[in-house]
């Protein structure tokens, strides 16, 4: 009787310490669960002070959001093996069952694993934010809205393309910090073309002096010279650095705009093709 009391005595024990040792495991997961959003929340307040605009705010919540959930699934599932380890659950057959259903699992939805392993990096390296206009996997347009799984734009024509980040390989963005108006205009070869520069240059300083533009233009007329010989003009390329956004294409139209009147005024001839039709009759008749 004595050796029975004696062997349940030890089994309590090893419950016990059993217990003990998984509440422990438990209070330890929790913590650094704790730990890990609070870090994860200074990090982001910190990011924020220093980028106050929305876009931002918004990209950094997002990494934010991405970094605590990581954070939980990686801990949970640590914790949960070390739970199963104590209870005498082997957790090599489910680590290999887990493992066969990851490859099936990944098999099946490898382009959706990649989307969001793209979208992780477009975010975290600040590729595309909204408001830009960026081209991606051949389409172009209006950023409205970046997720891990894709990016939404809206092009000229109104169209809605959702492009899923995986098949994103290229981003070109051409409204992140300044943009270039890039104008080519055609002269005649007749033309003197110093002064159809000083045109260029004149137009492009009057073009920044004035109130309706000069808060979208941020430096003077860069006239870089004759670009190409076409077969009936010589094309003359100019440039406008001007803020981000769309301001680079109603810059384009404007100075466009500005530049024929003052070629008209000035007696530039601005040409174009002709074509010469012979409409001789037939011999003997």
């Amino acid at each position: 009787m004595l050796r029975y009391f004696q062997e349940l005595d030890a089994e309590v024990q090893a419950a016990s310490l059993t217990a003990l040792r998984i509440v422990l495991i438990l209070v330890l997961a929790w913590a650094l669960q704790a730990l890990a959003a609070r870090l994860i929340r200074l990090f982001r307040r910190y990011m924020q002070r220093k980028s106050p605009s929305l876009d931002e705010q918004a990209r950094i919540e997002t990494l934010a959001r991405v970094f605590r959930n990581s954070a939980a699934v990686i801990i949970v599932l640590v914790a949960g093996m070390l739970v199963l380890g104590e209870l005498g659950i082997s957790v090599a057959p489910i680590l290999a069952t887990a493992g066969v259903a990851g490859v099936a699992i990944g098999f099946g939805a490898q382009n959706l694993i990649k989307d969001y392993f793209n979208g992780f990096f477009l975010l975290l390296d600040d590729q595309v934010r909204e408001g830009d206009v960026v081209e991606v996997a051949g389409k172009s347009g209006l950023v409205e809205e970046v997720t891990l799984r894709y990016v939404r734009l809206r092009d000229f024509d109104g169209h809605v393309h959702f492009v899923p980040n995986g098949e994103i390989k290229v981003v070109s963005n051409r409204t992140r910090s300044f943009a270039y108006a890039a104008v080519d205009v055609g002269v005649g070869y007749g033309v003197d073309i110093d002064q159809a520069f000083a045109v260029m240059r004149e137009v492009g300083q009057a073009m920044r002096a004035d109130a309706q533009w000069k808060g979208r233009i941020v430096d003077e007329i860069d006239i870089l010279g004759v670009e190409r010989l076409d077969n009936s003009a010589v094309m003359l390329r100019c440039r406008l650095k001007v803020v981000p956004a769309i301001e680079q294409w109603n810059v384009k139209r404007e100075i466009l705009k500005r530049l024929k009147l003052a070629f008209d005024e000035r007696g530039i001839e601005i040409p174009f093709p002709e074509l010469m039709v012979d409409t001789a009759r037939p011999s003997g008749r």
